[in-house]
């Protein structure tokens, strides 16, 4: 086991967008790691570390309570990433969205404390917060959630509190959206949208472009869920952290996309209604746990732009794997 705390951790949604980039860390770090998951958008996504024997894919849907438990039985922490990851991804079908997300969600905290699970970490969202007039928007702060995918995980968060118990430490994460290159790659993440245009149309479509969104890198959520499974109980249990990089207005990513790509970038503004405007302050878990992000938002373009260079991102327009909702949608997923 070496250094680890754990010896086995469950990852749920270990072949998604952000689980793809965790899981070969984890590996790394000498875990044996279990991965559940619906491999929606491929089987081939942990190619790159399927050889090592430390590593399980168990593909399957973690509504179906037997498999769960199974899956669930033998690890010692669980960093649970499975959700229908989106506002669109969730209306297309809310049932659904309820039965993942929210549900599921009960079975698997139920099961991971009649199994021992000694550390439960839950990716939440910075969603939650709904929108605040104020510049930074801090963890103590009351939950609005405007949609029922920020809603449910505003629930979820109250069940692990709830639930905790000695021996059942709980760690609640409020990411900023994730930007930056994986193998299971997101292309409808307002990052890599803008990215994916400027490469391969020359031009970028800004929507008012006044409007905040806070950013995290890939490479950087993947580092907080690693250290989170490393931090002592005591700091972490039962607390809640936002983790962003920075707040920045949408006219600015899209300006950082044509710094990056290039010169001859146009970007297209166009009228909105919608002036959501999210912001978060990170500042609580830099003072208290000493994490603060290490690559900023134009690491993720320049990998980005590299990945498409190199010819790993094929038909990045066309190809339904990397948009959620196309992917949904086709495999009437129910």
């Amino acid at each position: 086991m070496g250094q680890n705390k754990f010896n086995t951790v469950l990852v749920t949604g270990g072949a998604g967008y952000v689980g793809s980039v965790l899981v070969p860390k984890l590996l790394d770090k000498g875990y044996n790691v279990r991965v559940l998951d619906l491999y929606m958008y491929g089987d081939g996504v942990l190619d790159a570390v399927k050889g090592n024997p430390k590593l399980q894919q168990i593909k399957g849907d973690m509504r179906d309570k037997a498999l769960l438990e199974k899956s669930v039985k033998g690890c010692d922490a669980v960093v649970h990433l499975a959700c229908i990851s989106n506002d669109p991804s969730f209306e297309l079908d809310p049932q659904l969205g309820k039965s993942i997300n929210y549900d599921a969600f009960l079975d698997l905290v139920a099961f991971s404390k009649k199994h021992k699970i000694k550390r439960f970490v839950f990716a939440s969202s910075s969603s939650v917060y709904g929108i605040k007039e104020v510049e930074n928007v801090t963890e103590d702060m009351s939950l609005e959630p405007l949609t029922d995918y920020s809603k449910y995980k505003a629930l979820c968060e109250e069940v692990l509190l709830k639930e905790r118990a000695p021996g059942f430490v709980a760690l609640i994460l409020r990411p900023a959206t994730v930007c930056g290159y994986s193998p299971r790659l997101r292309l409808d993440l307002s990052v890599n949208i803008l990215t994916n245009h400027a490469v391969n149309n020359r031009r970028i479509k800004v929507f008012g472009g006044q409007q905040k969104r806070p950013n995290i890198h890939i490479d950087d959520v993947t580092e907080l869920y690693v250290k989170s499974l490393e931090w002592p109980d005591a700091e972490i249990d039962g607390k809640v952290f936002n983790a962003g990089y920075e707040n920045q207005k949408v006219m600015d990513l899209a300006e950082t996309v044509k710094k990056v790509v290039g010169g001859d970038v146009q970007i297209d503004t166009v009228p909105t209604d919608d002036h959501r405007s999210y912001h978060i302050s990170s500042e609580k878990i830099k003072r208290d746990l000493g994490f603060v992000p290490q690559r900023s938002i134009e690491d993720a373009v320049r990998d980005l732009v590299t990945a498409f260079r190199q010819g790993k991102i094929p038909d990045p327009m066309t190809d339904i794997r990397y948009y959620n909702i196309k992917t949904m949608q086709s495999i009437k997923m129910k």
